[in-house]
């Protein structure tokens, strides 16, 4: 048996009045919110008095729960459902991804009541469209009022359930999958992020009623937002479907008007890049796809023009006009420009509409995972081309275009980092992961969506930044952290005092040598302990920036304070070295792009500009044109060992010919470091050629390699790692990628050096880990908070090999 509206009925006679109730929006009322929705209710108030609405219906949240009612037969997780209780910890990701995996997976695989995927193809079909679009439309049931029999009541309905926790999905107009998008948006209540959200909100699934709005889509010509309240009128514009604004990837077109007489007070043309339309049922492998939908890149003639023609804009005033008048002054508005199969002319159509919404909260901004971890925090934006750096407050979440080295201490007092530039391997995410904070980089137009003191939520792991409307929606502040994880110590040579962590017996002890990779004095602190054989990557050039007061080495040389900025710098580097003696540590000399430490003073740095730095005056062909910033690290190099400390070996970076290797050789003997016979000279191979010329490099005197994957890999495959847009490109998994780190590997076990990794492959694609460990790989060093995954993905990799020889012994 199972009751709709507290009645009870049996199976085939509620199937019966579940297609019966498939609501078009001219048959809503008011009281049937727990069964349509908010969204569809709001929608529906604007039909019937006739707004341009977008022709849909609802299917009703009954079948939602007459849906999992007939899983809950074969699938125990969701047994007696809605009757009784779910409970999950969410508090625990595993078992959290566990669950949520396997009802998502149960409700992909079950069929829907034929009676219903026919009464959703024939609704469907009521409007010549292409393809359809499925919204959840949700309401929550008070508790207080919440019916005994079945999760469907009158109650009031909270309006803080927060934009984007539920997706929508975009189904072509055929029977298969139509009902696979419906079963789609049913599963978002399943996501993790969902049940996250429920459990902080406490919220039980039972008194979620979740109806569907069905709304077709056509080709769109242009869609947007409108903002209103009772002082200002917003309207942002975009080209195509909304994708692109809602996921934050475009800076939309704008218009600011004034409510009493709709006259235009100012308008701007955005950032428009991108846009997306229908893929014709073509799966594509752009990556640019997105959820049933094309991207596309605009013309440079559609970038430079308002996507939003006068005409259309002039409808759209008209129509907040009416609704200040006929419903209430503050709203939010979304409408689409539409060009359908039964008019010539474009028709714009109002797709969404939230009464009493006085700003409009984006569904998310969406932009590329740099540093893991959950902050929330108020938002601190500063920008302009002379930013002051000392505005931020401790705590909050730094949000800027781009972060510059000499940005370093201000990102040590930030809860978060948010930019519009930059990649994975910028400065930003680079010292938010050694940080342990989290980030987020390349959100477009990040620095005009969010001001200063909002409240936002970013999440580092999905590459996502919220903005939250009320104290209510903040979900509890977790950061993800590595440093406080139980995982036993690598098969190393050195003791370590004190540790947390459990000496390994028979539990996962690793042969190949795992490092991290560091620049900042304060996470010695905190990394002191972790269970690593050294560090793989010391960056001196970020690391040596907290003793240069903002003047380039070859400043202070001139200025007659080279000796001063020796003993600073060795100063610097004894804390490394003291804190990890007896591990070895891989100080890689300075790699200076101009662009990127422009602020520092100096004659020379001041009045050079590098078309292309990546392959400019960089790594050792700098110091061929200027030896003095080389001379000042050698020195304190040899400074550290004059303490006793030789623990210390250096590597010179993106070296490209022999020649250079050699005239750093002369270099490092002539300040007698090549006299301790502790002191190894590495390199490192990120430029091609050194794959085809390692044996003469070993002849020149290279003692170790230490492969960069960011700069190997941008290089073999033409790809430039700071222009994000190309970022689809730059796969440390290509074949060619792989053969290269293999050859590197198998010619250094050849020439009897060590070989280790240290650029962001190996954390970005743990997969290749295996490979790595199977090549013969030395050690691999990684971020701070990479070092748990990666050690287990070593132990894993370890493992497997020794197996596979037991078996192969046995045959």
């Amino acid at each position: 048996m199972t009751y709709i509206h507290g009645q009870k009925h049996s199976r085939e006679r509620a199937s019966e009045l579940i297609v019966e109730n498939f609501y078009s929006l001219d048959q809503i009322l008011p009281s049937e919110q727990p069964f349509v929705g908010n969204r569809a209710l709001n929608l529906s108030q604007l039909w019937q008095r006739d707004y341009p609405v977008v022709p849909s219906f609802v299917i009703p949240a009954m079948a939602f729960w007459e849906f999992i009612d007939i899983l809950g037969n074969s699938e125990p997780l969701l047994a007696d459902l809605p009757y009784s209780s779910f409970h999950v910890d969410v508090d625990n990701p595993r078992q959290l991804q566990q669950v949520t995996q396997q009802i998502r997976q149960a409700i992909a695989e079950a069929i829907l009541p034929p009676t219903w995927a026919s009464a959703l193809l024939g609704m469907a079909e009521i409007v010549q469209a292409p393809a359809m679009i499925l919204h959840p439309s949700v309401s929550v049931q008070s508790a207080i009022e919440e019916m005994a029999d079945y999760p469907l009541g009158t109650g009031k309905v909270p309006e803080f359930l927060a934009q984007g926790i539920l997706e929508s999905h975009i189904a072509p107009k055929q029977p298969e999958a139509l009902a696979k998008a419906l079963k789609r948006v049913w599963a978002e209540v399943f996501r993790a992020r969902s049940l996250f959200y429920w459990e902080r909100q406490g919220i039980e699934l039972q008194q979620l009623n979740l109806a569907v709005l069905v709304q077709p889509v056509w080709e769109a010509i242009a869609s947007g937002i409108i903002q209103a309240d009772p002082t200002e009128w917003n309207i942002q514009a975009t080209w195509g479907l909304s994708t692109a604004l809602t996921y934050g990837e475009v800076l939309p077109d704008y218009y600011q008007l004034q409510p009493e007489t709709g006259k235009t007070i100012a308008s701007k043309i955005g950032s428009k890049t991108r846009a997306y339309r229908l893929n014709q049922g073509q799966e594509s492998s752009s990556p640019l796809a997105r959820n049933g939908l094309q991207g596309y890149v605009l013309s440079e003639e559609q970038q430079q023009q308002y996507a939003l023609d006068e005409q259309h804009l002039q409808q759209l005033i008209e129509i907040c006009q009416k609704l200040t008048v006929e419903v209430e002054p503050a709203f939010c508005l979304e409408w689409t420009i539409y060009q359908t199969e039964e008019s010539s002319e474009p028709q714009l159509y109002l797709t969404q509409f939230i009464p009493g919404t006085k700003t409009f909260i984006p569904e998310l901004v969406r932009g590329i995972a740099a540093a893991g971890g959950r902050v929330t925090a108020p938002a601190q934006v500063i920008v302009g081309e002379y930013p002051n750096l000392e505005a931020l407050i401790p705590g909050r979440i730094l949000v800027a275009q781009m972060v510059t080295p000499d940005w370093i201490p201000l990102l040590k007092k930030a809860a978060g980092i948010v930019t519009e530039q930059g990649g994975i391997t910028s400065h930003a995410a680079i010292i938010a992961r050694e940080l342990g904070i989290p980030a987020v980089v390349h959100v477009t137009g990040i620095t005009q969506l969010i001001h200063s003191g909002e409240l936002i939520l970013i999440d580092g792991t999905q590459g996502e930044v919220r903005k939250l409307r009320t104290e209510e929606e903040i979900p509890q502040q977790t950061q993800e952290k590595t440093l406080n994880s139980q995982f036993p110590i690598p098969n190393s040579q050195f003791p370590i005092p004190n540790s947390q962590f459990p000496i390994p017996n028979s539990q996962f002890p690793i042969a190949t040598k795992l490092l991290v990779n560091l620049s900042q004095v304060q996470s010695l602190e905190q990394v002191a302990e972790l269970p690593v054989d050294g560090v793989g990557l010391l960056r001196s050039e970020v690391m040596m920036l907290d003793v240069l007061e903002n003047q380039h080495p070859q400043e202070w040389v001139k200025q007659g304070y080279k000796q001063e900025l020796v003993e600073r710098l060795a100063q610097q580097i004894v804390q490394f070295a003291a804190t990890f003696a007896p591990r070895s540590i891989l100080y890689r000399s300075s790699d200076w792009r101009s662009p990127e430490f422009q602020f520092l003073a100096s004659e020379t740095s001041t009045n050079q500009s590098e078309i292309n730095p990546i392959l400019g005056l960089r790594g050792t062909r700098r110091y061929l044109e200027d030896p003095t910033s080389f001379e000042v690290e050698l020195a304190a190099l040899a400074l550290v060992y004059s303490y006793g400390y030789t623990n210390i070996q250096l590597m010179l970076p993106f070296v490209r010919a022999v020649e250079e290797f050699t005239f750093c050789r002369r270099y490092v003997e002539q300040a007698g470091l090549t006299d301790n016979p502790h002191f190894q000279l590495w390199m490192m191979a990120e430029v091609p050629s050194v794959v085809f010329m390692l044996p003469d490099y070993v002849k020149a005197g290279a003692q170790g390699i230490s492969i960069g994957t960011n700069d190997l890999t941008q290089l073999l495959l033409a790809v430039d790692r700071d222009q994000v847009l190309s970022n689809s490109s730059l796969n440390g998994r290509h074949p060619a990628v792989l053969r290269a780190i293999q050859q590197l590997i198998v010619a250094a076990r050849t020439a009897g050096i060590p070989c280790s990794i240290c650029g962001q492959a190996p954390a970005q694609y743990p997969e290749i880990i295996d490979l790595l460990v199977e090549w013969g790989i030395t050690s691999i060093s990684v971020d701070v908070h990479d070092v748990e995954s990666t050690y287990l993905a070593i132990a894993r990799a370890e493992q497997r090999l020794l197996l596979e020889a037991v078996r192969h012994n046995k045959r």
